[in-house]
């Protein structure tokens, strides 16, 4: 079977790809699809844009369609510059990678030597079943000011977020480690999120 995950991000697609294949699940993403559509996220929160993109592709393919967000809050920022919803947007500008990885060694530098944060993720699953969403949060990390040279495309904070219990940035950590560390990040449940409602 088919999903749509509505996503140019990579590392979104890595991390749940090989899981649910091994559940008969071929994961496409809109590289796969021959056209484009304008979507304009301006949801509050996580669920309200994963809701905007898995609803624009699915009504457009009539495919089952997945749309994921993540916003983050860092503790000590003041609220105009909390990232929230627009973690790649600041000031209007879409960053890339090392452009995002600039901004937040940036500030770190101007609000301590760590920055203790936390992501909190929607997603949105359409298809003929209706539409469901789930929501979940990870905050047993901190961000520092001295990227690591191991980059993860499409997931750029990663060089720049230490994990307290393995004391390593997020992108060293080695299999073993991913696999507890996403035990407790919700992958299990996430996966069945979406396998019971595809």
């Amino acid at each position: 079977m088919k999903v749509l995950f509505a996503t140019t991000n990579p590392a979104k697609v890595k991390k749940y790809k090989e899981k649910l294949e091994e559940k008969g699940i071929e994961l496409i993403t809109l590289k796969d699809l021959d056209f484009k559509i304008d979507i304009n996220e301006n949801g509050k929160n996580a669920i309200e844009n994963a809701y905007i993109k898995a609803k624009a592709y699915y009504n457009a393919t009539k495919m089952p369609t997945i749309g994921m967000d993540n916003n983050l809050f860092i503790d000590g920022l003041p609220e105009e510059k909390q990232p929230g919803t627009h973690v790649r947007r600041i000031n209007g500008k879409e960053l890339n990678d090392d452009e995002m990885i600039e901004h937040y060694t940036n500030l770190v530098k101007e609000y301590g030597n760590k920055l203790t944060a936390k992501w909190v993720y929607g997603m949105v699953v359409c298809s003929n079943n209706g539409v469901k969403e789930y929501s979940w949060s990870k905050s047993h990390f901190y961000f520092i000011d001295k990227p690591c040279e191991k980059r993860n495309p499409g997931y750029p904070l990663d060089s720049i977020s230490i994990i307290p219990e393995y004391n390593k940035y997020l992108v060293e950590l080695s299999d073993e480690d991913k696999k507890s560390y996403n035990e407790k990040d919700n992958t299990n449940d996430v996966i069945k999120f979406i396998l019971d409602n595809i």
